[in-house]
């Protein structure tokens, strides 16, 4: 321990700067705004957090209400494309038929589209090699022996400790 940290442990420090006020008192004041800063700071951030987080939840409401709606439209479209193409002159079966099949083109499309998608997908390489790596290096490892001494079983030195 030096002579300067030998002062600070035993008294305060009585240097004073422009005679007013010593360096303790500007070190303490110094800290306490620092901490009030942080702490506003920290308020600052919460309340811009919480008013984006309602503003997030309403678009998350708005966004189920639209896809609510969208799923509802969708058999009244669908029995309105199948009218529209019986107005054409083609038989009321076979318009539902070629709706339906327009579906299930567009069902096929959308699931190769996926597949594209999954197939593109790669595992995590990085990860994996450096999983292996930690594994082979901690395989290898081997406890460092600790010898005990020869004392009495009931001294408590005797036991080994990575602490010493």
């Amino acid at each position: 321990m030096s002579a300067a940290e030998d002062g600070a442990a035993g008294a305060e420090v009585t240097v004073s700067v422009n005679g007013n006020r010593t360096l303790g008192q500007l070190v303490a004041t110094a800290t306490a705004e620092m901490s009030a800063l942080v702490h506003d700071e920290i308020a600052l951030a919460k309340a811009e957090l919480r008013r984006d987080a309602k503003k997030a939840a309403a678009g998350g409401g708005a966004i189920t209400v639209a896809g609510v709606f969208a799923l509802f439209s969708l058999p009244v479209l669908s029995f309105a494309a199948a009218y529209g193409i019986h107005n054409l002159g083609l038989g009321l079966a076979w318009s539902f038929l070629i709706v339906g099949g327009a579906f299930l083109l567009l069902a096929a499309l959308l699931a190769a589209l996926a597949l594209a998608k999954f197939k593109k997908v790669k595992p995590p390489e990085r990860s994996m090699s450096s999983a292996k790596q930690t594994a082979a290096v901690l395989q290898t490892v081997k406890p460092h022996p600790r010898p005990l001494t020869d004392k009495s079983a009931g001294d408590s030195s005797a036991v080994a400790r990575s602490s010493a």
